[in-house]
């Protein structure tokens, strides 16, 4: 079972920036190849959303329409560690936000796919 510890979020001013980092540990060998990494965020009243997901082995990435252009997936497979740079923030993307992770998925949005979950990281956006 892949452990996953978000740090990063906080408050910020609408137009800021915030870089989310999410550190993974415990798959079999230290081997994440095999593995889809997801960004989700969750508002107060709202369902679990997608924001972003990366395939560790080659990079693809894929975003929601509600943060393409802003927001950036990336990962640093020495340190096993999948990175949120987020851009121009609005106040609508308050939320806590989840690291997910899950083996050879074909759809980066399907939250019920993802075997493993952080405990979350709050951002909130002021006007």
């Amino acid at each position: 079972q892949v452990q996953l510890v978000e740090s990063g979020g906080g408050v910020v001013q609408a137009g800021g920036s915030l870089r989310l980092s999410c550190s993974a540990s415990g798959a079999f060998g230290d081997d994440y190849s095999g593995y889809v990494m997801g960004w989700f965020r969750q508002a107060p009243g709202k369902a679990r959303e997608f924001v972003a997901g990366i395939r560790w082995s080659y990079g693809r990435t894929e975003y929601d329409d509600s943060v393409k252009g802003r927001f950036t997936i990336s990962r640093d497979s020495a340190k096993n560690t999948v990175f949120l740079q987020m851009n121009e923030l609005k106040p609508e993307d308050t939320a806590v936000y989840y690291c997910a992770a899950g083996p050879y998925l074909r759809d980066y949005s399907q939250e019920n796919d993802y075997s493993s979950w952080g405990q979350g990281t709050q951002v909130t956006v002021s006007s």
